[in-house]
């Protein structure tokens, strides 16, 4: 078992290799650079994701299926990009197939994240807690951000873990008992979405994302629900980066994230998060967001 003798240990939970980019690319770049042990666990390979890019269309799960492992490629060049030294896969690669999008019939592959046994799943979890000993856990709220099953597998695998961690007569051969300080939940504020929806229209696009509603959408927090604000700005261009690293399943050519990338730092480097267990504590900014996860701590 690896000694962790960083002061500060954040623990990120992730479905699918990109998720972590996309939604907290930043705050990771930021605290790995800061020197905090920054911690990643991936709980499928995304066999099931849609492929954006031509010359690799024949890797899709009903050809050759071997999209998931050139996606532990890409995880492992996106972790560079951001700094992160310590990604993992929940339990050993492979172990737990993407689910694929909800009602599909991948939701009913015996051997899918979704249909996991959760006992077995969050014991997977448990040893990497007790190793790495975060104070702070950052994953999914209970409908996993927009209703995927793998997000939801995984938020009900990390809050379970974390139970089960902390509880020192469960599986003590698994190490010593840990309970962590913190959890957040990644959240995207309404009116972010909104500015991102608006600047979309100036840019010409009226369809797709750019024709929604923001009361709409699963994944739009209420804004006065979001208590946690992290500016990552600085390290936009390395959430860039780790964007392109996975380049079959995010293009930067065209829609939202290319207009992220025109736009500049402030689309993609604020990241937004829900307090789901601990105390708020300060420094915090002019909406009274907590602008540190580890406040308190």
């Amino acid at each position: 078992m690896t000694v962790i003798t960083a002061e500060r240990r954040l623990l990120f939970v992730h479905a699918h290799p990109d998720d972590e980019t996309i939604g907290t690319g930043s705050t990771m770049a930021k605290y790995a650079a800061e020197g905090a042990h920054v911690t990643l666990v991936t709980c499928t390979l995304g066999e099931e994701g849609e492929i954006v890019l031509d010359d690799h269309s024949h890797r899709a799960a009903h050809l050759e299926d071997t999209l998931g492992e050139h996606r532990q490629i890409e995880l492992a060049g996106a972790m560079d990009a951001l700094g992160v030294t310590d990604h993992r896969l929940l339990g050993h690669p492979g172990k737990y197939r993407d689910s694929g999008m909800v009602g599909t019939p991948d939701n009913d592959d015996p051997a899918c994240f979704w249909r996991a046994d959760l006992l077995a799943a969050a014991t997977d979890l448990v040893p990497v807690i007790r190793e790495v000993r975060p104070q702070v856990l950052v994953t999914y709220d209970d409908f996993g951000g927009y209703g995927h099953p793998d997000h939801i597998q995984a938020h009900r695998v990390a809050m379970y873990a974390t139970v089960l961690a902390a509880a020192p007569t469960f599986r003590p051969d698994l190490g010593d008992a840990w309970e962590i300080a913190k959890i957040y939940w990644v959240a995207f504020p309404k009116s972010f979405i909104r500015a991102g929806i608006e600047a979309l229209r100036a840019a010409g696009e009226d369809t797709g994302f750019a024709a929604m509603d923001p009361d709409d959408l699963p994944f739009a927090v209420d804004d006065e629900l979001i208590t946690a604000a992290i500016d990552g700005q600085e390290f936009f261009e390395h959430k860039m980066d780790a964007m392109r690293a996975h380049a079959t399943q995010i293009s930067l050519e065209d829609g939202f994230f290319a207009l992220s990338n025109k736009l500049g730092s402030r689309a993609l480097g604020l990241e937004f998060y829900v307090l789901a267990r601990g105390s708020a504590a300060g420094p915090r900014d002019g909406d009274g967001r907590e602008t540190d996860l580890f406040a308190g701590v």
